[in-house]
């Protein structure tokens, strides 16, 4: 792998509010920010939510799409923004260092608008 180097992007379909039931029931998470939208305008919100492990879930899915699985060594997100119903998220990733046969992954995952709703890092060993 070289610096620089950008992954292929994974863009998801829009969020849908059967989407979140569909990963509450998976997830066993059922805060109601996430399904339902009375209890989020109460909070504060214009509308439910994505959880922010489904967008954590997505970006697995394009590590293991980009890797395979038995590469990857470490993998972690920070949360930074909600992710609304209808959002669009693309999961990116760009190699920014590469030593000692394992390369750095900088991960986002960004709505259609420009907000980053996650940020995370990646370790990959550098099969090259």
């Amino acid at each position: 792998m070289i610096v620089g180097t950008e992954l292929p992007p994974l863009t998801l379909p829009p969020i849908s509010r059967t989407t979140l039931a569909l990963y509450a029931g998976a997830s066993g998470d059922h805060n109601p920010m996430h399904i339902d939208v009375d209890a989020a305008q109460q909070a504060g919100h214009p509308d439910v939510f994505a959880h922010g492990m489904l967008s954590m879930a997505y970006l697995g899915r394009a590590l293991t799409g980009w890797f395979p699985q038995e590469r990857l060594r470490e993998y972690s997100v920070r949360f930074v923004a909600v992710t609304p119903v209808h959002g669009q998220p693309t999961c990116n990733g760009t190699v920014t260092a590469v030593a000692d046969g394992t390369a750095t992954i900088e991960l986002t995952v960004t709505l259609a608008d420009g907000t980053v709703t996650l940020q995370g890092s990646a370790l990959v060993e550098d099969a090259t």
